[in-house]
């Protein structure tokens, strides 16, 4: 497959402005070892920087799974000063995700349970096709999401769902996920990746500066008391309001064509 690797198990690939990140261990439905968890971190890290991405698209090359959390083979073999030393590589993995400056997009199918639903939460938005199964099934086998699952679930569904969800440790199909809001958008089988590129394409088709002003609105002020939450709406609008993304977005309104945002 082309595109730029990083590390085996993770390969990006372009779409203009959007940038795939396809998770690519097929051979263990993408659980995320060691190896696996630097990889994705290192890999945010590097389009987090490229001022060319606009949004990013997390997808799986496997055809039955986007990805099914932490590698517990490898667990299996670890004493605890192993799981110790592991535990902020496996964070990095996830804060990688959740800190990615653009809007975020996940295209799940198949399985995506504990840390590689935690994985999709990280995102703005999941993408699920029929096939789709959801969960965070860490109670069951003795420990707790730790990749953001008891924070993230709770600020989609509210904190007795998130409860519910993570206390029994089911799994949820497509269509219950979309109804319960686990997933925002759901489409025919096979078809979530192709539905979260074009998502991602309208999304990069606006102004980048507005883009990563806005989605840092949206997460620093969730939680906040509303006074305290539109301070910083103002930092973010002041960011942007005498950017060269914002003269180019009003001059191009004003003459009836599409902007050339110049990013700055």
């Amino acid at each position: 497959m082309s595109g730029e690797r990083y590390g085996e198990f993770v390969l990006v690939r372009r779409h203009g402005h959007v940038a795939e990140l396809a998770l690519d261990r097929p051979k263990a439905m993408n659980a995320v070892s060691t190896e696996m968890a630097r990889s994705v971190a290192a890999a945010c890290t590097a389009l987090g920087d490229d001022k060319d991405v606009r949004a990013v698209v997390v997808t799986s090359t496997h055809e039955r799974a986007f990805c099914v959390g932490a590698d517990l083979k490898e667990r299996n073999s670890f004493t605890d000063a192993d799981l110790l030393r592991q535990r902020p590589v496996a964070r990095g993995a996830y804060t990688g995700v959740l800190e990615l400056p653009v809007p975020t997009i996940a295209a799940v199918h198949g399985f995506a349970l504990g840390g590689g639903f935690e994985l999709a939460l990280s995102c703005d938005l999941i993408v699920a096709d029929a096939t789709a199964v959801v969960g965070l099934p860490e109670v069951s086998v003795g420990v707790i999401p730790g990749g953001g699952g008891t924070q993230l679930l709770p600020r989609r569904v509210g904190a007795a769902r998130a409860a519910e969800l993570i206390f029994t440790a089911r799994r949820v199909e497509a269509a219950e996920a979309r109804g319960l809001g686990l997933v925002d958008v759901l489409v025919e089988e096979g078809k979530d990746r192709e539905e979260a590129l074009a998502l991602g394409t309208r999304i990069a088709a606006n102004s980048p500066v507005g883009l990563r002003a806005a989605k840092r609105a949206l997460r620093l002020g969730h939680g906040l008391d509303l006074r305290a939450g539109l301070e910083v709406e103002d930092a973010a609008w002041r960011s942007v309001a005498f950017s060269g993304d914002r003269a180019e977005g009003v001059a191009a309104f004003n003459e009836k064509r599409s902007p050339e945002w110049p990013g700055e």
